[in-house]
């Protein structure tokens, strides 16, 4: 039995969300791609702008993190600000975040113009010859009202009205693809790197949980069987933060129970609250055509695919190209599963149906 003093856990921040892994895992390539990016700044030029693609939970908010943390603990001739666009949706609050990281303090607080707040920013980088690596992380809460294209315009043109600064843009989307079009304007100048991060294999999940649970637990907390329960659920949704989630509650519950170890029932038991943590990452990543479809495959249990199309159609006026791009979106980020059937029409048709319980669904996105 576990004394009340006693805890399974040597290290918990490992099991926290927001921890950054000393050894970033299975993603080398993408590294490696980011820092070719960034290579042309280290001499002094603007550096390759770049858009980090792919489902939630894949690594890319971590690969940022890592890359600007090597960044500034190797030279001073870059400023590196990660911003979230989620929170800071407006060119305005974006470069309200690069001048606190610039200047280290806030903007005055009897308010400033963007003009001032943006020539304040561009002077920086001109006078003090350093270049601004911004990353726009989860950039498609600015696709409102194209607020995207006044943000890239402003960053990317900044050298044509104050000659010397030079900055480059980095943005990260829970998208296997940039359906947004730009100002062509912004096209002109952005002309980005694509950096794909796919699912993690079984074989990458099972390495870095397990390296986790190495670290954070004491020796003969986790056995390899529950271990790869664990990574069976991962599997299933597709989010490492699920599993990730899951070696914290499952810790919890056994010293709830007083347990020195973790058994199967600890996991089962824990899933269905660290599977939501998968549901709630990903919707943030949608745009209302695609809640759209969520909210109406929510009204039964099982759709044709063209069927729900009607539906859909008929309220948003939507093409079926569009469509389309919505359920492959939706099943690559384990949302829902869009199975292929030979009951359709023409020989083959599929069937649309969540993963998750419709009032899970519809209690974050509203009805």
């Amino acid at each position: 039995m576990l004394l009340w003093e006693q805890t399974l856990f040597k290290d918990r921040d490992l099991f926290e969300l927001d921890h950054l892994p000393e050894h970033f895992l299975h993603r080398e390539s993408q590294m490696n791609s980011l820092k070719f990016c960034i290579r042309p700044a280290l001499q002094g030029a603007r550096p390759v702008n770049c858009l980090c693609l792919g489902p939630p939970g894949t690594g890319k908010t971590t690969a940022i993190m890592k890359l600007f943390e090597e960044i500034e603990a190797d030279t001073s001739k870059l400023v590196t600000v990660q911003v979230n666009c989620q929170l800071n949706s407006t060119r305005y609050a974006v470069f309200y975040q690069l001048y606190k990281k610039i200047f280290e303090h806030s903007p005055p607080s009897s308010g400033i113009s963007f003009k001032r707040l943006f020539e304040k920013v561009a002077e920086h980088s001109a006078e003090e010859d350093k270049v601004l690596v911004v990353a726009l992380d989860d950039i498609n809460y600015l696709f409102h009202e194209r607020e995207v294209d006044h943000v890239l315009y402003s960053l990317l043109r900044a050298h044509e009205t104050c000659p010397g600064a030079r900055m480059g843009v980095i943005g990260v989307m829970s998208e296997l693809t940039l359906n947004y079009v730009l100002d062509p304007r912004v096209v002109s100048v952005l002309q980005a790197e694509e950096v794909v991060f796919p699912l993690y294999t079984r074989e990458e999940i099972r390495d870095i949980l397990g390296r986790r649970a190495l670290m954070g637990y004491y020796p003969g907390v986790m056995a390899d069987d529950v271990l790869e329960a664990v990574v069976d659920y991962v599997e299933k949704s597709g989010d490492l933060r699920v599993g990730i989630d899951l070696l914290k509650r499952s810790g919890l519950s056994a010293e709830k129970r007083a347990s020195k170890s973790i058994s199967l029932e600890d996991v089962t038991g824990s899933y269905d609250r660290s599977r939501l943590v998968h549901l709630t990452y990903a919707l943030k990543s949608l745009k209302e055509d695609e809640l759209k479809v969520l909210r109406l495959a929510a009204g039964q249990e099982s759709w044709h695919a063209g069927e729900l199309f009607r539906h859909f159609h008929e309220e948003t006026g939507a093409a079926y190209t569009r469509y389309h791009e919505i359920l492959t979106k939706l099943d690559a980020i384990r949302l829902i599963n869009a199975d292929i059937t030979g009951a359709g029409e023409r020989g083959r048709s599929r069937i649309i149906r969540l993963r998750y319980e419709p009032g899970e669904i519809l209690s974050r996105i509203g009805p």
